[in-house]
């Protein structure tokens, strides 16, 4: 599944890409090649011009002049004299260039068939001195450029017609195409690669996500599983068990589903986090006062297993903290009873408060049994449990969880460090505004 999404969001993402690639890359080769066409012609026209003056000013064509003009320019000249061919033309004449000639005189009589019209005249060609066109060979299939003059000249007329041979041009734009292709050939599989990496970095958290919501659910079935086991089996044992006995079983089936009740709220808070309906009501809240009274809270638990509680406080006064004294107050909570729960008896634990820089800072330290720098990285994740503290009765791995996301929806943070004398100290910085 995650490959098959994954090969589609590449192919998606880089045929989208090289769509729009491509795309703007034939508009530019029209522009171009266009452009390219118009200033070929452009030149072409402006030779023809520049010809058209030498035979004016010429009072002989020699052949000479007409072979350097062929040279240079790349052209090929036919010249009438009263419509007999000139001797250039007759030395070098062959058939392929005759058809050719031919064709061009052809194309130019039925594209401009309304000016011999006018002239009333078919031994003329054009009323103007000179006119530039461009026609395809169908014997030969190449591209030319044509032009056609015409000179009075005393008492004769001179025609002339000169083509140009597009090959160059052609050829141009040939060497164009390919570098483009090539250019987007190499662009898509670049980009293929690219789309390829993007996506899947794209789809890791979703992908870490799923997996941790099929981690979430196994663990959360496990741990609903063993519970609700202890309660059917009390309820099949009560049916032939003593009166006394039965008061005893009922008993373990109120505790287990307390267990389970509570493990289903601590799901239900979680999934409110997951969906963005963690309720946090602001208000300003005296952070001592609210230390004090979950430290006395826990003397009790604490005093049970012979395990000191002492909280230290700061001597100046506090500004109030913008935060929801509810869910800060289950954040200690939770850090309190998973230090008495991991601290040894004869331990102690110390909760403090500090302010510094607009920050108030809450810190749980005990010299319990420690955290492994390993353990470290997880200790926040949905049910996870360091192996030794997996058969502690009531601890599901889900309160730090919850601490965690209780402390993020006020914009503050949470970590666990290595205390000195052995243990760990879990911190919490909370901003005084929100």
């Amino acid at each position: 599944m995650y490959k098959k999404v994954h090969l589609d969001l590449t192919i998606l993402c880089a045929g989208i890409t090289a769509a729009i690639m491509v795309s703007m890359s034939l508009i530019y080769l029209y522009i171009s090649e266009a452009e390219l066409h118009r200033n070929h012609f452009n030149s072409f026209k402006n030779d023809m011009n520049t010809i058209t003056m030498n035979l004016e000013s010429q009072s002989t064509i020699s052949m000479e002049w007409l072979s350097r003009m062929e040279t240079q320019g790349n052209y090929i000249f036919y010249v009438l004299d009263n419509g007999i061919p000139y001797l250039y033309n007759i030395l070098t004449d062959s058939s392929e260039k005759s058809i050719i000639f031919e064709e061009a005189i052809d194309t130019f009589k039925n594209y401009y068939s309304i000016v011999l019209s006018e002239q009333n005249s078919l031994s003329t060609f054009l009323f103007s001195t000179h006119i530039e066109y461009t026609f395809t060979s169908t014997s030969t299939g190449n591209d030319y450029y044509a032009c056609v003059i015409e000179i009075d000249k005393n008492s004769s007329t001179l025609q002339v017609i000169i083509l140009s041979l597009l090959d160059s041009l052609e050829k141009q734009i040939f060497r164009q195409r390919i570098q483009f292709l090539l250019i987007n050939i190499v662009s898509i599989i670049l980009l293929s690669i690219f789309s390829w990496i993007f996506t899947g970095k794209l789809l890791k958290p979703i992908l870490e996500n799923q997996k941790k919501q099929a981690q979430f659910i196994a663990s959360a079935s496990h741990e609903l599983r063993t519970p609700l086991a202890v309660i059917l089996s009390s309820a099949e044992s009560c049916k032939e068990a003593s009166p006394d006995k039965q008061s005893s079983f009922l008993e373990t089936i109120k505790q287990e589903g307390f267990r389970m009740s509570a493990l289903i709220e601590d799901m239900l808070t979680l999934s409110s986090s997951d969906n963005q309906r963690f309720s946090v009501r602001m208000m300003p809240v005296e952070l001592d006062t609210l230390l004090l009274n979950s430290c006395e809270a826990f003397e009790a638990l604490a005093k049970k297993k012979h395990i000191s509680i002492s909280l230290d406080l700061p001597e100046n006064t506090l500004p109030l903290c913008s935060c929801d004294a509810d869910r800060i107050r289950q954040v200690i909570s939770i850090l309190l009873h998973n230090a008495i729960s991991y601290t040894k008896e004869e331990g102690s634990i110390k909760l403090s408060l500090s302010y510094h820089k607009e920050q108030f800072c809450i810190s749980v330290t005990d010299n319990g049994i420690g955290i492994s720098d390993e353990d470290k990285k997880r200790i926040f994740d949905r049910f996870y449990r360091v192996e030794k503290s997996r058969s502690t009765k009531g601890h599901f791995g889900l309160g730090l969880s919850i601490a965690y996301e209780i402390v993020k929806s006020h914009n503050g943070t949470i970590g666990v460090k290595d205390a000195s004398g052995g243990g760990s100290v879990f911190y919490i910085n909370l901003p005084s505004h929100q």
